[in-house]
C-alpha cells in the first residue's frame, strides 16, 4: 500500500473556481489505496482520493471483476477475492462511489460505471475491502509527481526561480530569486502573504536542490519588486514534505475575467536554495562535515540519467536493495535530498530500473520527509515478509537545470539516438557550435555526451562519422584530446585541449554516439573465485593450444617444449548480468576471429584480466581470458536460455543469467612459474577494455588477498570492486561441482 499525504487543496480546482465534477475523472487521476493490516500492503478497505479526501467505496455491486480492476491500478499483478460488509473496519468521511460496474479490462476504476461520486445508499458498515495477488506488475509506477496533480490532465506546467540580483544571475544553476509559475503557457508570480521557510524547502526540491536557506526579503522589499504586480497565487502552505507545490494547501486569486492584484502590501516570494555537491561551483565548500560519510550509505544503481536508479542502502559492509511495500515519493524524496539531489519526482515498483544482487536490506520504509538520511525513516528488515528482487524499489529525483542539455547535440543519424556529435563551446569569448575530434574518443566520453544529451547510456563511441553529414556551420573542429572519468555531467567538464589539436584535421575522423536508455551491467561472483583456486602443474605437451593464445608467461617461450611443466594458478568464474539489457559482443559474427588450435570463435579478444600484484601494486604475474565461448551457461528458474555458442551460436549473456568459467577450461589461470612466495593481491577484471557498454563499470574487478609458500596458495578476503556480496543462485550440486574442482 503507498502512503499518501493528508488531504490537500486541489491546486487547479480552486484555480477555476469550479466544483469538482460529478462524473468519473479520467484515465489516472484517481488515486486508490487499502487500508489494513500493517504487514500485508497487498489487502484491506479500498479506499479512494477525491476532492483531496479520501473516501470508501460500497460493497454494493462489486465483485471480482471491479478487484481486478482496482489492484491492477495499485500496482498488483490481479484480485484474488474481494470482501464486504466492512471486514476491515469501517472507514471515515465521504462514500465516494457506491454500485461499481467494471468490466474487468479497464486500466482504472474511474473508468468504470457508478453511481456518481458521492452519490450513495450505504452505510460505512457496507465498505468494501479487496485482496490483491502479491505479485506487483513489473515496472509498475507506485506514485509519480503527475499523478499528485490536478485533474483533466491541468498540471501546473513549471517552476522556476527568476533572478533578481546581480550575483544570483550569474549563478549557474540560479539558486535564489522569486517564485514563479507556469501555467498555461505563461509566467505568473506568487505572493510572499505567509511565506514559510517549509514553503522553500517544498520548491527547492522540486527544482533539484536539497535544501534551503533564508532569504533578507527586506532587502528585496528595497529593489521595489510590487511594482510589477501579476500575482496568481495568493497564499501557499506547506508541510515542508510535500514532493510538489500542488500538494500543498494554496489560495489563488480571485477570477474577474481578468488576473486582479492578490497580494496587497506583499511581495513576490524569495527563495534561496542550497545545491548538492555534484552542481555547486569547485571552489565551494562542503556544508557540513561527514556529509560524504552519510551519502555513500545509499547509493542509485543502473539509472540512465543522474539522479535516478535502483536504491541500494549500505548496512553491515553490504549493498543490498530496498522491498516497494509501501514505497512512495515522501520515503524516495529522503534518498534524493540524501544524495545531493531534490524531491523525488517518482517513485517506481517492481524493479522498473532492475533487480538488485545480494541482500534485500528494507522493507515498508515509513519516512516522514525531513528526515537527513534513509537510516533515520523506521522501516523493516526485507526477510521480514518475502520481498524478492522483483520487488525493488526505485527513484527518480529533481535534478538541478544546468543548461548543459542545450550544449549538445546530434546530427546526420538514422535514429534520434544516434549522429555526428556537435557541441558549443565558448571561442574568443564567443559561444561557436562545432564537432569533436575523434582522437582518445571513447566509451568513457561517449557516456557522458550520452547522458548530456538526456539519451542515456552509450552503445557505441563512433570515430568515423564520415556517413553522418552534419550542420555546414558546425563542421569545424572545436573540441580535441576529450578526456572523461566518466562522473562529469557534460563534455564541457572533462579535460581536453587548451589551443585545438586534431592531427587527422576531423573530417571522416569525427566524433559520434549511438545512446540508448538501458545497459547490461556484469559482476562476478567473489566468493566462488576464492574458494575454487588452487595449483596445478601442468606439462607442457598440454599447454600448446594455451600458448598460441599468449595465456602463458614470457619466460614459456624459452622452454625445451614439449618438456618440462608451468606452475598454473587455477579457479571457476562466475560472471552475472544484473543488467537491464542483454550483454552481447560488440562486433557481429562476421568479425569474430577463428583459433584453429582450441577450435572455437573468440567473440571479444580480451574478456577478462587475471593480475598477481605485489602489495605495492606492482604485476608479478598476468594472464587473460578471451570470450570463447560468452553464453547463458545458467539461469534461474523461469527465465529461458537465450545464448548458447556451440555450432556457431549467438554469444552473450541474458539479464539475469550468467556465464561460468569453469578452472579445468584453458586459460583459465594465472601463470606463476617465476613467482616466489609471498603475499600478494590476486585480481580479476571483466570487459577490462571497455569494449561493451555497461551502466555501471564499478563492480567489474574482483581484488583477493593471495598468501603462495612455495607449495600451496589460499587466497582471502575477495570482494567486488563497489561491493556486491556472492550471491549466485546455483544450486546445490552445480556449487559442490565447482568448489570441490569436479570435472
Amino acid at each position: 500500500m503507498a502512503w499518501s499525504p493528508p488531504a490537500t487543496f486541489s491546486l487547479f480546482l480552486l484555480l477555476l473556481g469550479q466544483p469538482p465534477p460529478s462524473r468519473p475523472q479520467s484515465l489516472g487521476t484517481t488515486k486508490l489505496r487499502l487500508v489494513g493490516p500493517e504487514s500485508k500492503p497487498e489487502e484491506g478497505r479500498l479506499e479512494v482520493l477525491h476532492q483531496g479526501q479520501w473516501g470508501t467505496v460500497c460493497d454494493d455491486s462489486f465483485a471480482l471483476q471491479e478487484a481486478t480492476v482496482a489492484c491492477r491500478q495499485l500496482g498488483f499483478e490481479a484480485a484474488l477475492t474481494w470482501a464486504h460488509s466492512a471486514k476491515y473496519g469501517q472507514g471515515e468521511g465521504p462514500i465516494w462511489l457506491d454500485n461499481v460496474r467494471c468490466v474487468g479490462t479497464e486500466s482504472s476504476l474511474d473508468q468504470c460505471g457508478s453511481n456518481g461520486w458521492g452519490v450513495s445508499d450505504c452505510s460505512h458498515s457496507e465498505d468494501v475491502g479487496v485482496i490483491c495477488h502479491p505479485r506487483r506488475h513489473r515496472g509498475y509506477l507506485s506514485e509519480t509527481v503527475s499523478n499528485a496533480l490536478g485533474p483533466q490532465g491541468r498540471r501546473l506546467e513549471e517552476v522556476r526561480l527568476k533572478p533578481i540580483l546581480a550575483s544570483a544571475k550569474q549563478h549557474s544553476p540560479v539558486t535564489e530569486g522569486a517564485v514563479e509559475v507556469k501555467y498555461e503557457g505563461h509566467w505568473r508570480q506568487v505572493c510572499d502573504q505567509g511565506w514559510t521557510m517549509n514553503n522553500s524547502r517544498v520548491v527547492c526540491g522540486m527544482l533539484g536542490f536539497p535544501s534551503e536557506v533564508p532569504v533578507d526579503s527586506h532587502y528585496y522589499r528595497l529593489k521595489s519588486l510590487t511594482n510589477k504586480n501579476s500575482f496568481w497565487i495568493h497564499q501557499v502552505t506547506c508541510l515542508g514534505t510535500e514532493p510538489h507545490m500542488a500538494n500543498c494547501q494554496v489560495q489563488v486569486a480571485p477570477v474577474r475575467g481578468k488576473l486582479q492584484p492578490a497580494c496587497p502590501g506583499g511581495m513576490h516570494a524569495v527563495v534561496s536554495c542550497v545545491a548538492g555537491p555534484r552542481f555547486r561551483p569547485p571552489k565551494t565548500k562542503p556544508q557540513r562535515k561527514g556529509s560524504q560519510a552519510e551519502e555513500l550509505r545509499v547509493r542509485l544503481r543502473s539509472g540512465a540519467q543522474v539522479g535516478e536508479g535502483r536504491v541500494e542502502v549500505l548496512v553491515n559492509r553490504q549493498w543490498g536493495t530496498v522491498c516497494d511495500h509501501r514505497w512512495n515519493l515522501i520515503s524516495a524524496s529522503v534518498v534524493c535530498r540524501q544524495l545531493g539531489f531534490g524531491s523525488a519526482r517518482e517513485a517506481l515498483f517492481g524493479a522498473r530500473l532492475g533487480q538488485g544482487l545480494g541482500p534485500i536490506h528494507l522493507s515498508e520504509v515509513r519516512c516522514r520527509g525531513y528526515e537527513r538520511t534513509l537510516s533515520d525513516c523506521p522501516a523493516l528488515e526485507g526477510s521480514q515478509n518475502g520481498c524478492q528482487h522483483e520487488n525493488d524499489a526505485a527513484v527518480r529525483c529533481n535534478v538541478p537545470n544546468m543548461g548543459f542539455q542545450n550544449q549538445v547535440r546530434l546530427a546526420g543519424g538514422r535514429i534520434p539516438e544516434e549522429g555526428l556529435l556537435e557541441v558549443q563551446v565558448e571561442v574568443n569569448g564567443v559561444p561557436r557550435w562545432g564537432s569533436v575530434c575523434s582522437e582518445n574518443w571513447g566509451l568513457t566520453e561517449a557516456m557522458v555526451a550520452c547522458r548530456q544529451l538526456g539519451l542515456g547510456f552509450a552503445i557505441h563511441a563512433h570515430k568515423e562519422t564520415w556517413y553522418w553529414s552534419g550542420m555546414l556551420r558546425a563542421q569545424e573542429v572545436v573540441m580535441s584530446g576529450v578526456r572523461c572519468s566518466g562522473t562529469e555531467l557534460a563534455l564541457q567538464q572533462c579535460q581536453r585541449h587548451g589551443p585545438v589539436h586534431c592531427s587527422h584535421g576531423g573530417g571522416r575522423f569525427l566524433a559520434g554516439v549511438s545512446c540508448m536508455d538501458s545497459a547490461p551491467d556484469l559482476v562476478m561472483n567473489a566468493q566462488l573465485v576464492q574458494e575454487t583456486a588452487y595449483l596445478e602443474d601442468r606439462p607442457l605437451s598440454q599447454l600448446y593450444c594455451a600458448h598460441e593464445e599468449n595465456c602463458l608467461s614470457k619466460s614459456a617461450d624459452h622452454m625445451d617444449w614439449p618438456y618440462g611443466y608451468r606452475r598454473l594458478l587455477r579457479f571457476s568464474t562466475q560472471i552475472y548480468n544484473l543488467g537491464r539489457t542483454d550483454f552481447r559482443p560488440k562486433t557481429g559474427r562476421e568479425s569474430w576471429v577463428w583459433h584453429q588450435c582450441h577450435r572455437h570463435y573468440h567473440s571479444i579478444e580480451v574478456f577478462t584480466h587475471y593480475d598477481l600484484l605485489t602489495l605495492n601494486g606492482s604485476k608479478v604475474a598476468e594472464g587473460h581470458k578471451a570470450s570463447f565461448c560468452l553464453e547463458d551457461t545458467n539461469c534461474p528458474t523461469g527465465l529461458q536460455r537465450r545464448y548458447a555458442c556451440a555450432n556457431f551460436g549467438e554469444q552473450g549473456v541474458t539479464v539475469g543469467c550468467w556465464d561460468t568459467y569453469r578452472h579445468d577450461i584453458d586459460c583459465q589461470w594465472v601463470d606463476i612459474t617465476d613467482v616466489g612466495p609471498g603475499n600478494y593481491i590476486f585480481q580479476v577484471i571483466v570487459n577490462p577494455h571497455y569494449e561493451v557498454a555497461e551502466s555501471d563499470f564499478s563492480n567489474n574487478m574482483i581484488q583477493c588477498r593471495c598468501k603462495y609458500d612455495g607449495h600451496r596458495v589460499w587466497l582471502h578476503n575477495c570482494h567486488t570492486g563497489n561491493s556486491y556480496p556472492a550471491n549466485a543462485e546455483l544450486s546445490l550440486e552445480q556449487e559442490q561441482r565447482l568448489r570441490n574442482n569436479l570435472i
